[in-house]
């Protein structure tokens, strides 16, 4: 089989907003930015070369989705950055005022540290091992 996840959707407040988080403090590319008309983008980053498993930044629409903003998988990790450089990125992110909710850590796996997103969403940053 050769399929593939290519784009995963988080719910945000404002695409602008969450471009300058993505692009500005992770490091992330523009892959697209499409006007749909009627206040509506397809807006989508993903890490390094942009080659990777986008992340579609889907602007919440009424009530019910923009209760959902930051909360996504109910205080669990949802995403996992992975890195080549731990420390450099590590680094990187905390002087970009990235918030991480934990000192890293070395596991048998990589070393990691969870972070959280602009609206609260739990993230891993690893290297693995």
């Amino acid at each position: 089989m050769g399929a593939r996840l290519a784009t995963a959707t988080l719910v945000v407040r404002d695409y602008d907003e969450a471009l300058a988080f993505f692009v500005g403090a992770l490091g992330f590319r523009v892959v697209a930015d499409d006007d749909l008309g009627g206040g509506k983008r397809w807006v989508v980053v993903a890490p390094g070369d942009g080659e990777q498993a986008g992340l579609l930044l889907a602007r919440a629409d009424g009530p019910g989705q923009a209760a959902r903003v930051g909360d996504q998988t109910g205080g669990r990790v949802a995403f996992f950055l992975h890195t080549d450089d731990f420390a450099s990125d590590h680094a990187r992110m905390v002087a970009a005022g990235v918030t991480f909710v934990e000192e890293p850590r070395h596991e048998p796996y990589g070393s990691v540290a969870v972070f959280q997103d602009l609206y609260g969403n739990r993230w891993d940053l690893v290297e693995p091992r």
